[in-house]
């Protein structure tokens, strides 16, 4: 998808994150943002503000625990290449 808008759009990527890693492939593919939309409505309707913060928090510390486990040291070295294919 982001090579076919070819910078002419943003790509958001909302479909199935769920930990650090999912938001780490798609960000390495070229995904500007991803959305939070299950994890973060769970996290409202079992602990309202306080859920939705703790984990919000906690998804962040796995992504950067995720960033930090590939060798990376920032988001400006991830691209494609930090990918390796299954199997």
């Amino acid at each position: 998808m982001v090579e076919a808008v070819a910078g002419r759009a943003s790509v958001l990527f909302d479909s199935g994150i769920r930990r650090g890693a999912d938001a780490f492939k798609a960000l390495a593919l070229g995904a500007e943002a991803v959305g939070l939309g299950r994890p973060y409505a769970y996290a409202l309707a079992l602990a309202g503000e306080a859920g939705v913060r703790e984990a919000l928090e906690n998804f962040l510390g796995d992504l950067d625990l995720t960033l930090a486990l590939s060798g990376h040291r920032s988001w400006a070295e991830v691209d494609a290449g930090a990918l390796v294919a299954a199997g």
